[in-house]
């Protein structure tokens, strides 16, 4: 029945429509709601784009994850999504829910976090909120200036456009699986796997080089999931995507062998890995490399023939999967 859904059959995109349709377009809105970031037009010849995301400790917090290294997890996965439209922050806010049996120490060990990773995207935290919480919760808002023909939407990939990331995946489902699957201990895991889930960093120097060289026709991060950015790539350009390869870590790859399972579903499905996934025209594909410094690989290609994403292995086209990290759904 109408309005009786519950918020795990809406998902979190349902969530998102419902929202939108209530509060409508705004004719000052550059980017509004569908996108990685959002977008206003201002005066002068730049758009004011703006970006928010939370953590919240149960959800996104996983076992052993000091509040310092939740604090920068906060901050990479709102500065990834600005690298995957090309565009550096300029400034950000924090509002922290902070639960009452937090001590000291903790909120020193947040402020902590927070001051380390903006300092490595090289922007200031200005302001905030706090307010009491049953669960940690850090909200991040960046604010940044573009103009408009530089922001990299999910919008403009083509047929015929070559599909391409940066890194190798299957890291961050590696360290998760073996956290909480094997309950395996943080001091445990492969340097490789360590680092990615408990130090995971965004790719904004390749997405600002990227969108420098206006090689790109689209482009989104891989937070969800490599998979579920596909898939969104796809239905926002109207398009379908062939995947001829996917990149899988050593990590992702020695510890499927290790538990008897497939490589390529940690690298699809994982998440939490803070990747740009880019589509390319053939002809462009050559500048953006160089533009990435050699750190984008191209993984398939654009088609106008079918819609969805499809992988070809052996001589067979499969259907991937529109699965990954979706709020609701995946708790």
């Amino acid at each position: 029945m109408v309005g009786l859904l519950s918020l795990r059959e809406l998902g979190e995109l349902g969530i998102i429509q419902i929202v939108e349709q209530s509060l409508g377009s705004s004719s000052q809105a550059f980017v509004g709601f569908g996108d990685d970031i959002s977008a206003v037009r201002i005066q002068g010849n730049q758009v004011a784009v703006l970006k928010t995301d939370m953590l919240v400790g149960s959800t996104d917090i996983p076992p052993g994850m000091t509040k310092r290294q939740a604090a920068w997890k906060a901050v990479v996965a709102n500065v990834s999504d600005l690298a995957a439209k090309g565009v550096k922050p300029l400034a950000g806010l924090v509002a922290m829910g902070l639960p009452s049996n937090l001590k000291q120490s903790d909120v020193q060990q947040i402020a902590r976090g927070l001051s380390e990773a903006a300092r490595a995207y090289s922007f200031p935290i200005v302001g905030g909120d706090t307010n009491a919480s049953e669960d940690l919760v850090l909200s991040i808002a960046l604010f940044a200036l573009a103009p408009p023909k530089r922001l990299v939407l999910r919008s403009g990939a083509r047929d015929g456009d070559v599909v391409a990331v940066t890194g190798k995946f299957g890291s961050t489902a590696a360290g998760l699986k073996a956290l909480i699957s094997y309950e395996m201990l943080p001091e445990e895991l492969p340097r490789e796997l360590y680092n990615a889930v408990y130090r995971p960093r965004a790719r904004l120097d390749v997405g600002l080089k990227l969108a420098t060289s206006r090689a790109l026709t689209s482009s989104i991060d891989s937070s969800d999931g490599l998979a579920w950015s596909l898939h969104q790539l796809s239905e926002s350009s109207e398009v379908g995507i062939l995947i001829e390869d996917v990149p899988v870590s050593n990590g992702a790859s020695a510890f499927a062998r290790k538990h008897h399972l497939r490589d390529v579903d940690l690298a699809l499905y994982g998440g939490e890995e803070y990747e740009l996934v880019v589509t390319v025209p053939p002809r462009n594909f050559s500048r953006a490399h160089r533009a990435a410094r050699g750190s984008l690989t191209r993984i398939g290609v654009v088609t106008g023939k079918f819609r969805g994403v499809s992988m070809k292995s052996e001589g067979t086209i499969r259907p991937v999967k529109k699965k990954g990290w979706e709020h609701f759904r995946s708790q």
